[in-house]
């Protein structure tokens, strides 16, 4: 493992995202990019959050603010906490244009800046490889929860994933670097103070615009 300060780890993982923020969007597997991805992902949201009372919900290393928007057009008070400034620029400009009120606020996913249970719900897709200290950051989720409330983790295991400029140096540093399948997830969350979670395939390739030909899938937990 290389000596890299923790510091240096998160500079190179919020340099990278603030670079691919431009056009992340258009990725397959990123946006909504046809009718039927969107129903997909309509559906998802709906798993994750069902139609009731309005949930205070969180999108943690949202990016451009996929979960966020689509938790704010189903009637849920969204927010999202990103690093990477470019991505959250683009956020608030899609928000803006959808005529959504969802703050976009700058902050480290590990540790979002809000009080303790002071959520309903949170959220995140493709986040916890990102991070250098994923069991932090559950610990951290857990306290902002609410009774009742809890996590929804969109994941999935790249096993072949590049390794793509900024993350070279710094790929040893992150734990669950190219993600893992979700029985993997289950000791983490279990530490972290969650209870047994649910998970649920998420192999539809309209949800991705392409059958999948790795493992992904949403996991749902609640603190124990």
């Amino acid at each position: 493992m290389q000596d890299v300060p923790m510091q240096d780890v998160k500079d190179a993982v919020i340099a990278h995202w603030n670079r691919r923020a431009a056009d992340f969007d258009a990725g397959p597997t990123h946006g909504l990019l046809n009718p039927a991805q969107d129903a997909a992902w309509r559906q998802v949201v709906a798993r994750i959050a069902p139609a009731g009372r309005p949930l205070d919900a969180l999108d943690v290393g949202c990016g451009t603010g996929f979960l966020a928007l689509l938790l704010a057009e189903a009637g849920h008070r969204a927010a999202g906490v990103d690093l990477a400034e470019e991505m959250l620029s683009r956020a608030r400009a899609k928000a803006a244009e959808r005529g959504l009120d969802v703050p976009f606020h700058h902050g480290d996913a590990e540790a979002p800046p809000l009080p303790p249970a002071s959520l309903d719900l949170i959220v995140e897709r493709h986040v916890l490889w990102t991070l250098p200290d994923p069991l932090r950051a559950l610990r951290s989720w857990r306290d902002l929860l609410r009774p009742g409330g809890r996590v929804a983790l969109v994941e999935g295991a790249w096993w072949d994933m590049p390794v793509r400029e900024e993350y070279a140096a710094v790929a040893d540093r992150l734990p669950l670097f190219g993600g893992r399948p979700a029985a993997e997830l289950a000791a983490p969350l279990r530490e972290a103070g969650f209870q047994e979670p649910e998970v649920v395939p998420l192999m539809d390739a309209a949800l991705w615009t392409k059958a999948p030909t790795h493992e992904r899938y949403l996991i749902l937990a609640t603190p124990a």
